[in-house]
């Protein structure tokens, strides 16, 4: 089995990576386990304070059963990983059984920030981008998807995610072991990562 992290700002092509990788692996052996189902459940907090969590913060993540997740994935355990209701912001009740495989990819905007996790991964990457960049890819999101104005993208950006960025995840890149410019994008790296990981493999089995 192998581990693999892989953090990096919102925007940054997090998601652009893990498809591009999850393409030229082995099929059926890869399992993503995204960090934004592990935030905390705050069904108990009243519905008016649930709007003010900042879930750019690490104090709104479950660390301890992402870690144990992590931790019986790798011992050959099956897990029931949890889905977050965005809306209620709280688990729903259902899960999603994972079962596990040869590579595991862990994937968020801080998944290189807990000790314990990070200790579980062969390989953690961080995907990096120019801010101006990230920003755009946010205001295109969040105004194509989730129907925000170009205002409140803006004010969002200058009150959480930009200071959010800054102080947690800008320093996870201490952490990896390969850094990723421009993304998605970046072919070669993307490239040289797929030989990486299957030459490991091999050699693991």
């Amino acid at each position: 089995m192998f581990i693999i992290g892989i953090a990096g700002g919102t925007g940054s092509g997090k998601t652009t990576v893990v498809r591009k990788l999850i393409e030229r692996l082995p099929k059926g052996e890869v399992v993503v386990i995204p960090q934004d189902s592990y935030y905390n459940d705050s069904s108990h907090v009243p519905f008016e304070e649930r709007q003010n969590i900042n879930f750019d913060h690490p104090n709104a993540f479950d660390w301890a059963l992402f870690a144990k997740h992590i931790e019986m994935l790798k011992n050959g355990e099956s897990i029931e990983q949890p889905i977050y209701d965005y809306i209620t912001s709280s688990r729903q009740e259902k899960t999603i059984h994972v079962d596990p495989r040869e590579i595991i990819i862990v994937e968020g905007i801080m998944a290189l920030h807990d000790p314990v996790l990070r200790q579980q991964m062969d390989l953690k990457i961080f995907v990096d981008a120019d801010a101006d960049d990230r920003l755009i890819r946010v205001a295109q999101r969040d105004i194509v998807e989730r129907g925000r104005t170009i205002e409140a993208v803006m004010e969002r950006y200058q009150r959480v995610l930009k200071p959010m960025h800054e102080q947690f995840i800008e320093t996870c890149k201490r952490y990896a072991d390969v850094i990723i410019p421009q993304g998605g994008h970046n072919n070669a790296a993307i490239n040289m990562l797929v030989k990486f990981i299957k030459q490991e493999l091999k050699e693991k089995k």
